[in-house]
């Protein structure tokens, strides 16, 4: 910074003589304003105080993260009380670049006993109409909303959706599906944050943070209603339409009498 001190003494003067002149009437506070400032500490001293700490970064959960950081943060969890009853914590399975996914409601008890979803016979039923679609299981990914088993396998509890479905949605967000089939009504309230029955529900796309939902019956509920029932086919009718959104060929599909 150029030193301004010489600046202030030439000032002084010349106001000095102006009164030596015989002109009166300078404020004094001119006077004062001419003082010079006190100098400027030298580049080495300002050196010495060091800059404040900058803030740490908070960390965004969910951002860039895999499927592998994810479960790996869940780790042996005990955040609600479904983990103390538990044999296995069942996660997901499939490939983390699915175009389409499939979400549940919980894991039954073969899924609490071999650790991975829609193992039993709801399992075989979702094959089934996976295969219906002419994919793989290996070609999509299948998870539930809460990942442990609720007791007699009833309907997750509203405290443990809160506590788990984070780790669903920070799965959907790591996989980045094109499409997400919600399966019966837990997994389609869980998701949409509503408490809309599934016959409402289901039949058309809905919003969920950019990504087409749609809702249809839980695998589980057709093999109480039977294989070719109407209920079926309703289920059919939607994974129609999330082959036509993925720009998919429809399988020709014929009711059997």
């Amino acid at each position: 910074m150029t030193d301004q001190r010489p600046l202030y003494a030439s000032l002084t003067a010349y106001l000095e003589d102006l009164q030596e002149s015989g002109i009166d009437g300078i404020p004094p506070e001119l006077m004062a304003a001419a003082q010079p400032l006190p100098p400027t500490p030298p580049a080495a001293v300002m050196a010495q105080s060091p800059p404040p700490p900058a803030e740490e970064p908070q960390e965004i959960v969910g951002l860039h993260e895999t499927l592998e950081q994810i479960r790996k943060s869940l780790g042996a969890c005990q955040r609600c009380k479904l983990g103390a009853t538990r044999k296995n914590l069942v996660f997901g399975v499939g490939t983390p670049r699915a175009r389409l996914v499939f979400v549940g409601e919980g894991p039954g008890a073969d899924e609490d006993s071999q650790g991975e979803p829609f193992v039993g016979d709801a399992g075989k039923m979702l094959n089934r109409i996976i295969a219906a679609m002419e994919l793989k299981r290996e070609e999509v990914y299948i998870c539930n909303v809460v990942k442990c088993r609720p007791p007699q396998n009833r309907p997750p509890e509203s405290d443990e959706v809160q506590t788990c479905s984070p780790f669903l949605f920070r799965q959907l967000r790591a996989i980045k599906p094109e499409v997400v089939v919600a399966l019966g009504t837990s997994a389609t309230q869980a998701l949409l944050q509503t408490k809309v029955a599934i016959s409402k529900m289901r039949g058309k796309f809905h919003d969920l943070d950019g990504i087409p939902l749609m809702p249809t019956y839980h695998p589980s509920y057709l093999l109480r209603t039977g294989g070719n029932s109407d209920s079926f086919w309703s289920v059919w009718d939607d994974m129609t339409q999330v082959l036509q959104l993925l720009n998919l060929p429809v399988p020709n599909k014929s009711r059997k009498k």
